[in-house]
C-alpha cells in the first residue's frame, strides 16, 4: 500500500452550516459542485493523496460512531480548538500529548455531529 488514505469524505447534512463550520475553525474556502445527487465541498489540499471533502447525500449519514478522521492541526492546534464552540461545534477532547513522536490531539464534535480529531507534531526547540 503506498497511501493508507487517498480520500476522505465527511458526511454532513447541512452542507452550507457545514462548509461555514469548517470555513470558521480552518480559515479556509471550499470548492463546490455537485457530482449526480450528491453535493460536495472539496477541502483545499496541494496533495492529491491527502485530500477530502464535506458531502451531503442519500447514502451519507453524519454521526460520532464512526471511524475518526485527524484533520492537520497546523502548528498549535488550540488555535482551531478555541474556535469550534462559536463555530456551532462541542470541543471533546482539549490539547493533549500523546508522545514525543505523536504529538498532540484534541478533538470535537462538528456542527453535523460528527467526532472529529486534530493532531500537530511536538515542536522541538
Amino acid at each position: 500500500m503506498e497511501h493508507l488514505i487517498n480520500w476522505v469524505e465527511i458526511p454532513v447534512a447541512d452542507m452550507n452550516r457545514a462548509a461555514a463550520f469548517y470555513g470558521k475553525i480552518l480559515d479556509i474556502a471550499f470548492h463546490r459542485l455537485a457530482i449526480g445527487a450528491n453535493e460536495y465541498a472539496l477541502f483545499p489540499a496541494r496533495d492529491r493523496f491527502n485530500c477530502g471533502a464535506l458531502v451531503r447525500g442519500e447514502n451519507y449519514q453524519p454521526g460520532k460512531e464512526g471511524p475518526v478522521i485527524y484533520l492537520d492541526g497546523g502548528r498549535d492546534l488550540n488555535r482551531i480548538l478555541k474556535k469550534v464552540g462559536p463555530a456551532g461545534g462541542t470541543v471533546r477532547v482539549e490539547k493533549t500529548l500523546l508522545s514525543d513522536e505523536a504529538g498532540y490531539i484534541g478533538m470535537f464534535l462538528d456542527s453535523e455531529g460528527n467526532n472529529i480529531g486534530l493532531q500537530h507534531a511536538k515542536l522541538v526547540a
